[in-house]
């Protein structure tokens, strides 16, 4: 069965069971955006870790407050006698920075850093090495390779974009994990990247049984502050973005539950997301966020390698 749609087979079969000092007038400006963006209704700039308990476990256990992280936590119950995954595990909040984060000096220029990227980033304009060795300041160049390390992870655990040297002029881009429109943004313009909210609503999918109800996905979204019906200033109109753009362009499908009365309707994984990231790699991005190995998520680990070697045998037979 070809893997398109043998993965659509098996997604239906188990539908239904189972985020100092500036020294330039730039740094300023990067500043006053990322306080913008570090409001509690945002996932962009601080976080709650939130480690995703083992599969089988009901609890959620919430971290102490540190610097910007933001993460998605579920289980399944083994104890449900419909095989469903459990509705209660669920979370992904953000918070601003903590004084406790502010005392490292290090993990300081390192927030500053990040602000200083993702400015760059919104306003399309080009990240030069020596533009960010100002931001970090000349007492503490020899630490800078640690620093944009520190600045990079961040970013990536919140919006799912990678910090990368675009060539030898030490020219510098974050570059969107998924090919979304213009990097990332989805609509033309300037703009943060959607590929996060993305990459969180696919892991959604796959830990829910491959769908997820769009009641869940709702629930989901409240807990970072973005609702239906209220523009959201990095997402614009929530719905729109989901249930039109992200389904046009094929990460997503929505759909009505079958025989169901009143309507309702459930997200999966759309062609593009197969094609483009894979089970393991969503995984791979919430450990990520949580600090830890996909393999310390026994269930979906395993599902995982059972995709990565379905789409191994794909290949092949493929040629």
């Amino acid at each position: 069965m070809p893997q398109s749609h043998k993965t659509k087979h098996h997604a239906d079969e188990k539908c239904h069971q189972a985020q100092d000092e500036t020294l330039s007038c730039e740094g300023a400006q990067a500043t006053a955006v990322a306080e913008e963006e570090s409001t509690p209704s945002s996932p962009q700039c601080g976080g709650i870790i939130q480690s995703l308990p083992a599969a089988g476990s009901c609890s959620i256990s919430q971290g102490p407050q540190t610097t910007t992280s933001a993460s998605i936590s579920s289980t399944r119950s083994d104890d449900d006698s419909n095989g469903q995954p459990d509705d209660r595990a669920i979370a992904f909040a953000a918070l601003p920075y903590s004084e406790s984060s502010g005392s490292d000096f290090l993990t300081r220029k390192a927030g500053l850093l990040e602000q200083f990227l993702l400015y760059k980033y919104k306003m399309k304009q080009p990240i030069m090495k020596e533009d960010m060795l100002k931001m970090v300041h000349q007492n503490y160049h020899d630490r800078f390779v640690e620093i944009l390390k520190k600045a990079s992870e961040r970013i990536e655990m919140v919006f799912a974009v990678d910090v990368k040297e675009v060539d030898s002029t030490s020219h510098y881009d974050l570059v969107s994990k998924l090919k979304l429109p213009n990097n990332g943004r989805v609509r033309a313009g300037r703009g943060l990247p959607k590929t996060g909210l993305l990459m969180n609503l696919l892991g959604m999918i796959f830990i829910k049984g491959n769908c997820a109800a769009e009641e869940d996905i709702w629930r989901f979204l409240s807990m970072m502050g973005v609702y239906a019906g209220r523009k959201h200033f990095i997402y614009g109109e929530p719905r729109k973005l989901i249930t039109k753009d992200l389904v046009r362009l094929k990460y997503l499908e929505y759909r009505q539950v079958p025989d169901s009365d009143p309507p309702r309707f459930e997200f999966l994984w759309g062609p593009k997301a197969h094609a483009e990231t894979s089970k393991m790699k969503v995984l791979e991005f919430l450990a990520k966020v949580n600090d830890t190995v996909p393999s310390a998520f026994p269930s979906y680990y395993e599902e995982a390698l059972r995709d990565e070697e379905e789409r191994a045998e794909a290949m092949h037979s493929q040629g």
